[in-house]
């Protein structure tokens, strides 16, 4: 038997946060800037560890995932998720260039994405021109 604050129990008003990642990479993949945003809690927070950068805000990481540089594509490889937390494993392209990227989401109370850390496989420095969107730390 499960309590309310087991957290296997799962609450049936709630969005499942696996669902809510998928629609999130196909939002991006398709570049809908709308559904993409619906997937996002208001005070969602982004991290990149490697170029100790946050972008805050719905508003925010919505504009840096919509200006990001380059012809990019990515495909999801896989997707592991427990409740209020799910880790993608995705396949990224820009141009020629090919790389892997973990993903760490945390979810809100309506299932929305509050937090995601993407980890990439070397450090690098961001690309010019997203100064104003992120923080360095």
């Amino acid at each position: 038997m499960t309590s309310s604050t087991d957290p296997r129990t799962t609450d049936p008003h709630t969005t499942d946060l696996r669902e809510t990642v998928e629609s999130f990479w196909a939002a991006a993949e398709d570049r809908n800037w709308t559904a993409f945003a619906d997937t996002l809690a208001e005070d969602v927070v982004y991290t990149l560890p490697q170029t100790r950068e946050h972008v805050s805000g719905r508003e925010s990481f919505v504009r840096f995932n919509r200006e990001y540089p380059g012809d990019w594509h990515l495909r999801v490889e896989r997707i592991v998720a427990e409740p209020g937390q799910v880790v993608t494993w995705v396949h990224f392209t820009v141009g020629l260039e090919e790389m892997y990227g973990i993903s760490f989401f945390t979810g809100d109370a309506e299932g929305r994405v509050l937090t995601m850390t993407d980890f990439w496989p070397e450090p690098y420095e961001p690309p010019a021109g997203r100064e104003h969107l992120v923080e360095r730390y």
